[in-house]
C-alpha cells in the first residue's frame, strides 16, 4: 500500500513539473525576494558573519534566477546604512544608535554585491513605523526623541502621525538621502501605513484631525488623503533626485471587499487596505505615483476568505499599465496541496496562474531565507523549471522609452584565463541612452536569432566583456550583445561569429 501511494505521489509531482517544463519562459519578469531585518536575523552579527550570511543568500538567490532584492534598511526610524539623519538600527548592532564595529555600510555593500550578480537592489524602508514593540530604548538622535509631538502611540508602537505635514517632508528627506548617496535601483515601501487595527483600540489622532482635517467630512477620507499625499510626494522626490530609480510598494493583499458601494472590491472577506489601513493603492497606480505594485498575496488557492487565485485576477484587472508583481509566501505555497491534485503542493498552480494572467509581471518571494533553505524544494524547482532561463526587468516606458545605441567594435581575444568577447559602448547623451549593463545572447549556427527567446540569454553583465565557455573544437555560435540603460531598456543587437 505504501509503495503504491509513494508511486502515485511521484507521478503527481512529475505531472506538475512536466507542465512547468513546457511553460514558456518570459523574456522580462521581475523575480524578487525580500531580505528583512525586522526579524532580527542580523542582530549582533559581526561584519564578517553578516557578510557571509548575505553572500550565501545572494548566491543561492542568483542561482534560482532572482533578479531583484528588496533589502530592508529602515525598520523603525533607524538605519542599516550610514545615515546622516537617523541612528544606527538595533536590528544591526543590538543597540539603537551604536555604530557597527568595525564600521561598515550594509547598504553600500549590498548594492555592490547585487550589481556584481546582475541583480537590482531596491532599498526597502518602512515609512511610518518609528518603534516596534520589542524596542525598549531609543537613541537620543531618534526622530521621536527630537519631535515627540509628531508621533502617536498605538498598541506598543510609535507611529509617525501621517496627518502631520512635517512628517511627509521628513520621510521624503530620508528617501532623497538614500537615493542621492547610494546607487540603488529602486525604493521600496511595505504594507505599514496607518497601523493594523486592534479591536477596541482607536487611532489617537483627534488632535491632528482637529488641526488639519477641517475640509474633510469624513476622518477616513482625511486619513486616506494623508497617505496619498505622502505617496505622491515620494514619487515626485525620487523623480527629481534620480528619475531612473523605481518606486514600488507592497501593500496588504486585499484592496477592498466587494460590497454595495461604488469602490472596486474583490470577492473576499478580509482586512482591507482602503478601509482599515487607509491605503488607496488603486489611486496610486492609476495616477502613476508608483512604478510597480507588489500586493502581498500570501494566502493559498482555495482560502475561504482570501482566495489567492481570485486576488491575482482582481489585481491584474486593476493594474493600470503598471507592472503587477505577486507577493508569494514560500512556506505557505509548499505547505498547502493543490486543490485539484492533492499529491503536489501549490507551486505549479500558482506559477501557471502568474504566467498566464495578462498584466502580471513577476513575483516576489517572502522571504529570502525560506528560499535559501530550500523550503519544500522551492529553490530547486525554481532553478530547474520556473526560472531556468534568465529574465530582464519588466518594461517601464512611463519612465522613459529611450534605449542605448548598439554596442560596437566586438572582438574575441585570448586571455591568460580563457577567451573573452569584448565590445565598446555607443555614444550617449544622458542617462536614458547610457549603458549600465549588457545582455549577452548565444545562438547555434543555423538557429533563428530571436532576442525574444529567453533561452538564448546567457547573462547580464555590467562590464563590456564576457568570458566565453570552453566548447571544444569545431563548434560555431553567434553571440549577440545588447546594451541596457538604468531601467533595462534594450538597444539593438550587435553580432559576432565565434568559432571554437
Amino acid at each position: 500500500m505504501r509503495k503504491g501511494l509513494f508511486t502515485l505521489l511521484l507521478l503527481c509531482l512529475s505531472l506538475g513539473l512536466a507542465l512547468a517544463q513546457t511553460m514558456p519562459m518570459p523574456k522580462r519578469e521581475m523575480r524578487g525576494a525580500w531580505i528583512q531585518a525586522v526579524n532580527g536575523q542580523f542582530q549582533g552579527m559581526s561584519r564578517a558573519e553578516m557578510q557571509q550570511n548575505l553572500t550565501n543568500q545572494l548566491n543561492v538567490l542568483a542561482e534560482c534566477g532572482v533578479n531583484t532584492i528588496m533589502f530592508q534598511v529602515r525598520v523603525e526610524g533607524d538605519a542599516l546604512y550610514e545615515s546622516r539623519i537617523e541612528p544606527w538600527s538595533r536590528y544591526l548592532t543590538g543597540q539603537q544608535g551604536l555604530a557597527p564595529s568595525p564600521r561598515w555600510d550594509p547598504l553600500a555593500w549590498m548594492v555592490e554585491q547585487c550589481h556584481r550578480r546582475g541583480m537590482e537592489l531596491h532599498a526597502w524602508i518602512n515609512p511610518y513605523r518609528a518603534k516596534t514593540k520589542g524596542t525598549t530604548e531609543l537613541a537620543s538622535t531618534h526622530p521621536y526623541c527630537l519631535h515627540p509631538e509628531r508621533f502617536f502611540e498605538y498598541d506598543g508602537l510609535y507611529i509617525f502621525d501621517p496627518g502631520v505635514p512635517e512628517n511627509r517632508d521628513y520621510i521624503c528627506r530620508i528617501a532623497a538621502d538614500i537615493v542621492s548617496r547610494y546607487d540603488v535601483d529602486g525604493l521600496h515601501i511595505d504594507d505599514y501605513f496607518y497601523p493594523y487595527p486592534v479591536a477596541g483600540l482607536p487611532i489617537p489622532d483627534d488632535g491632528t484631525f482637529a488641526k488639519y482635517g477641517g475640509r474633510f467630512a469624513s476622518r477616513d477620507d482625511w486619513r486616506r488623503n494623508n497617505v496619498n499625499l505622502l505617496i505622491k510626494q515620494l514619487h515626485e522626490t525620487l523623480r527629481m533626485v534620480k528619475p531612473w530609480v523605481k518606486f514600488g510598494v507592497s501593500p496588504f493583499g486585499i484592496y477592498h471587499n466587494a460590497d454595495s458601494s461604488n469602490i472596486p472590491g474583490s470577492q473576499t472577506r478580509g482586512l482591507q487596505n482602503y478601509d482599515q489601513l487607509y491605503a488607496d493603492v488603486l489611486l496610486w497606480v492609476k495616477n502613476g505615483w508608483i512604478d510597480y505594485n507588489v500586493p502581498q498575496l500570501y494566502w493559498q488557492i482555495g482560502h475561504t476568505t482570501a482566495d489567492y487565485a481570485t486576488l491575482v485576477r482582481w489585481w491584474a484587472a486593476h493594474a493600470s499599465e503598471r507592472p503587477l508583481v505577486i507577493g508569494q509566501d514560500v512556506e505557505r505555497t509548499v505547505k498547502y496541496a493543490d486543490v485539484n491534485n492533492p499529491g503536489i503542493n501549490q507551486m505549479p498552480a500558482k506559477f501557471l496562474l502568474q504566467r498566464t494572467t495578462p498584466g502580471v509581471a513577476g513575483s516576489c518571494l517572502w522571504y529570502s531565507a525560506a528560499v535559501v533553505r530550500n523550503e519544500g524544494g522551492y529553490a530547486s524547482v525554481l532553478k530547474k523549471y520556473y526560472h531556468r532561463t534568465l529574465a530582464l526587468q519588466p518594461s517601464m516606458p512611463f519612465i522613459t522609452d529611450n534605449a542605448p545605441r548598439k554596442v560596437k567594435k566586438m572582438k574575441v581575444k585570448d586571455m591568460p584565463d580563457g577567451r573573452y568577447l569584448f565590445w565598446q559602448a555607443g555614444k550617449s547623451r544622458d542617462w536614458t541612452d547610457t549603458p549600465t549593463a549588457y545582455a549577452v545572447y548565444r545562438f547555434p549556427k543555423g538557429a533563428p536569432q530571436n532576442l525574444d527567446d529567453s533561452s538564448a540569454l546567457q547573462g547580464i553583465t555590467r562590464f563590456p566583456l564576457w568570458k566565453l565557455p570552453n566548447e571544444g573544437t569545431g563548434i560555431q555560435y553567434y553571440y549577440i550583445v545588447t546594451a541596457l540603460n538604468r531601467i533595462q531598456n534594450e538597444s539593438a543587437g550587435a553580432k559576432k561569429k565565434v568559432k571554437f
